[in-house]
């Protein structure tokens, strides 16, 4: 199974795709098919941004074939034109995937660098180093594309059956 992760935001949104498999032992195993970061230009109009999104995501949807998609939850911010701006990207996003035929699942920052680093306060850093581990990536990948390799990470633990507990506050949107 494949699953495009998303960490929006308007000028920097990370993505990646994420595949399971099973190894020879019948144990999950996690690969990052690809990831990193759709940066918009300091001089883009907000959208023109969303237009960026919007068309990097529909060309990774339609190259990497993915079956469902992961976003991250809205994040508490104490700018209401941050709010905004970031539910803006996170709106190009969700729309491109559910216009793709994904279903899309969120998940909050919190849970998510609880997944990959057992601890929701992780920083950024923690939350590299340990997709990097996680993957056999061999290098840390940017911080924007290591959010959105955990979300899939988060993805699959969720859905993991043998993790009961994990998935009960994931969700479809």
């Amino acid at each position: 199974m494949r699953v495009l992760s998303i960490d929006p935001a308007v000028r920097n949104t990370g993505y990646a795709v994420v595949e399971q498999a099973v190894d020879a032992r019948r144990r999950a195993t996690f690969r990052a098919v690809t990831y990193g970061t759709i940066k918009a230009s300091r001089t883009a109009t907000q959208s023109q941004c969303l237009a960026q999104i919007h068309d990097d995501l529909r060309e990774i949807i339609r190259e990497h074939q993915p079956e469902v998609c992961a976003v991250e939850g809205i994040i508490y911010v104490q700018s209401h034109r941050t709010a905004i701006s970031m539910g803006a990207a996170r709106g190009a996003a969700i729309l491109t995937a559910a216009c793709e035929g994904l279903s899309v699942w969120e998940y909050a920052p919190k849970r998510v660098k609880q997944a990959v680093t057992g601890k929701g306060a992780a920083d950024k850093q923690q939350v590299a180093f340990m997709v990097r581990a996680l993957l056999n990536l061999t290098e840390t990948p940017d911080p924007d594309a290591a959010d959105a390799l955990a979300i899939g990470l988060t993805h699959f633990y969720a859905h993991d059956p043998t993790r009961p507990s994990f998935g009960k506050d994931a969700r479809a949107i």
